[in-house]
């Protein structure tokens, strides 16, 4: 039984026991720091879809967590570092846990593989195993009943943010990624996806503490560059990442004839550094480049590129010509 049924039913009596209590918490904040308890994958299709509101508090508190640049105030310093922690995040989605680990579009070393789902971790989406499941679940029902963010089907904020909110959405298919299950490392970080979080926001209080005493001419200060470095900047983050789901499925161009509603869109792709030339992906989602053409800018293309040059990473799937300019599959 999911923990949050147990809970249900543990405070179903009319009165509660100090014990139960307890228990409850324990088992909630647990399923904060081990998310291996929300993997009950014989019971995936009977989960409740409602959002699980016990689960979702630090997703919550994250965004109110915003609100206390407020009273902290902002400096020229705090800024570099929300933008800089935005730009490494975002390229660590979209060239790790998208075009690495979900369509496997280049190749790199076992060690190269963990130090990229430490990276991707870093951005609060879940573990690299997690994150691929649900996105190949996406790609194999674009838009059908059974796609979780689907707009058309559901609606633009259930396919923007609510999909992950719920009990069932929450919990991935672990069929889809087979391939990653092998690597004990990546299970461990999917378990404990939240230690790396940890970590930098901790790193972002301390770099703040320690500009505020070593250069106090910059005008920060350790609870400053938490809100702004790391709040901030994820839940930024956050929200760019989720219009792919959201927007790219309802503005900008259809290019090529996928049998869904993905769309090319040029904002989006500058926000998510090349995320936006959505159609394309669709179309021909095992490329390590999304932007087809060379108008079409895919930041994260670049820097995949340049991590080839310098053996990091190898074998970046190509998109071949004959397939690019199919006239059976372009829509003008």
């Amino acid at each position: 039984m999911p923990a949050s049924a147990q809970s249900a039913r543990a405070t179903s009596g009319t009165s509660i026991s100090p014990t139960r209590l307890l228990r409850s918490a324990a088992r909630t904040l647990l399923r904060w720091f081990d998310t291996s308890c929300e993997y009950v994958q014989a019971a995936r299709d009977t989960l409740p879809d409602r959002i699980d509101w016990a689960r979702i508090l630090p997703f919550v508190l994250m965004h109110v967590a915003c609100l206390g640049a407020i009273w902290v105030g902002v400096s020229p310093i705090a800024l570099i570092v929300a933008a800089v922690a935005y730009l490494v995040r975002m390229f660590a989605i979209t060239g790790f846990y998208h075009r690495y680990f979900s369509h496997r579009s280049f190749k790199t070393s076992r060690v190269g593989q963990f130090i990229f789902g430490l990276l991707g971790a870093s951005a609060v989406q879940r573990g690299p195993v997690w994150w691929a499941a649900h996105h190949r679940y996406h790609h194999a029902n674009s838009d059908k009943q059974t796609d979780l963010h689907s707009p058309v089907q559901h609606g633009f904020w259930r396919a923007h943010m609510g999909w992950f909110l719920s009990i069932k959405g929450f919990t991935p298919d672990l069929r889809f990624v087979r391939d990653l299950l092998k690597f004990p490392e990546l299970r461990w970080l999917d378990r404990f996806d939240i230690l790396v979080p940890l970590v930098l926001a901790a790193g972002m209080l301390l770099l703040g503490l320690l500009l505020e005493h070593t250069a106090p001419s910059l005008r920060t200060s350790g609870v400053q560059m938490l809100v702004w470095g790391f709040f901030i900047s994820t839940v930024l983050c956050w929200h760019a990442t989720y219009t792919i789901n959201s927007l790219s499925h309802l503005f900008g161009r259809q290019r090529y004839r996928t049998g869904d509603t993905s769309r090319n869109n040029w904002l989006l792709a500058l926000l998510t550094l090349g995320e936006g030339w959505h159609n394309n992906h669709h179309y021909y989602p095992n490329a390590a480049r999304q932007g087809f053409y060379w108008w079409e800018y895919d930041v994260t293309y670049y820097l995949l590129k340049v991590m080839s040059w310098l053996g990091l990473i190898w074998d970046l799937k190509p998109v071949p010509a004959t397939v690019r300019e199919n006239p059976l599959r372009r829509i003008r």
